[in-house]
């Protein structure tokens, strides 16, 4: 059973492992009208929240249990979190990883200690292996949210934001599997009912939220999205429960809602979020839950381990959300000058263009049709919109 004293030994035992972050206030135009607060895990030691549940697990071995080692199935954080905790113990670490899991997370695994079995498919290949061989050495699974002492040390989380801000009035959590908010659900909620807590899932992802909804635990055909810190098919058994009795509601948000809240951060706060960090600051950002208009509102940046690779695709997609990287196509005749009127008008209102590509018309259009395709920067959706208006009004047909 789950409980309270639980959790604050969680804390006790974590004291020299980890890293009690910092709960960080906005800036008030970043979300007007509510105050907003980020607890940031993002800079917890490994870059996730994911090392507080899987030291606490660890720590709790038998002497019998820490000789034979530990075994994990994982695509990032939680691989990440086995291996720096076992490793600190002086245990033997075994972590199956997917092998289309991003080099950087499977080498920052390597660093860590861990010994990397590369599994061919998919995560849920990855988890098989990691059985068979649990089976076959007797190591310990590491369950990465399913496990009660898992989800304590995630739940010393809620202890720190108790402690850092006691007039919080609500909690966004990421949901994934569910170990993070039912730890955090159970410690705050145990601690001060009156603070609402809300989970944030991927709208590619919504496994838990489907789950709660329909009042049984179901597994997703398939999911898509790249909050793949919170990709996950089937929420635990053990979550569920909890998160069914001490989560007050839950919501999804979109990857391009994610990816401007992943903008908004670097470019507000100077923080680094993965998508799944992001999400519950996407849940305010797009005022996902209205009534918070007006509270003290504490989201949970849960990682920071975005693969940068991809982090050049996700600012880009956070920026043509935000209004600020439009891409036009106009129709105009295919004549001398043209080129140079549309872009008087764009430079004459602030826009800035960035790329220009002129295609000749195809089999639909009058013969001296031709295409101009733009990218340009502008300051937001209203600039935008104030740019195409003005050039429908010069006679230009916007595609």
């Amino acid at each position: 059973m789950l409980t309270l004293d639980k959790i604050y030994h969680a804390s006790y035992v974590l004291k020299n492992a980890i890293r009690p972050t910092d709960i960080i206030k906005c800036s008030p135009d970043v979300i007007p009208e509510t105050s907003v607060y980020l607890k940031t895990e993002n800079l917890q030691v490994t870059g996730s929240f994911k090392v507080r549940g899987a030291y606490y697990k660890i720590s709790q071995l038998t002497p019998e249990e820490r000789e034979k080692g530990v075994i994990a199935c994982s695509a990032g954080n939680h691989a990440q979190g086995v291996a720096r905790a076992a490793t600190k113990m002086g245990i033997k670490s075994l972590i199956c990883i997917p092998d289309s899991a991003p080099i950087s997370k499977i080498e920052a695994t390597k660093r860590l200690g861990a010994e990397v079995c590369l599994v061919k498919g998919t995560y849920d290949d990855a988890y098989a292996k990691a059985v068979e061989l649990q089976q076959e050495s007797g190591a310990t699974f590491i369950h990465p949210f399913d496990d009660e002492l898992v989800i304590a040390g995630q739940g010393t989380i809620g202890l720190e934001i108790i402690n850092q801000k006691p007039d919080i009035d609500a909690v966004l959590v990421p949901v994934g599997g569910g170990g993070l908010i039912a730890g955090v659900a159970f410690a705050i909620k145990s601690l001060d009912p009156r603070i609402k807590i809300y989970g944030v899932q991927a709208a590619g992802a919504p496994s838990m939220v489907n789950s709660i909804k329909d009042g049984n635990i179901e597994t997703l055909d398939s999911v898509h999205t790249f909050q793949d810190g919170i990709a996950v098919k089937t929420p635990g058994t053990l979550t569920y429960q909890i998160a069914r009795q001490y989560v007050d509601d839950f919501i999804t948000v979109t990857d391009d809602e994610c990816a401007a809240a992943i903008l908004k951060l670097i470019e507000r706060q100077k923080l680094v979020t993965e998508g799944a960090g992001a999400n519950a600051f996407a849940g305010v950002m797009f005022n996902k839950i209205p009534e918070l208009k007006g509270k003290k509102v504490c989201c949970l940046l849960s990682g920071g381990n975005i693969d940068v690779t991809i982090l050049s695709r996700v600012i880009n997609r956070g920026l043509q959300m935000s209004g600020r990287l439009v891409d036009l196509t106009i129709e105009l005749l295919d004549k001398p000058g043209q080129l140079q009127e549309v872009s008087d008008i764009i430079a004459t209102l602030g826009g800035n263009v960035i790329t220009v590509a002129h295609d000749r018309a195809d089999l639909n259009s009058d013969i001296n049709a031709c295409y101009l395709r733009i990218s340009m920067e502008t300051r937001n959706h209203e600039h935008a919109t104030e740019i195409k208006n003005a050039l429908i009004s010069r006679g230009y047909r916007i595609i």
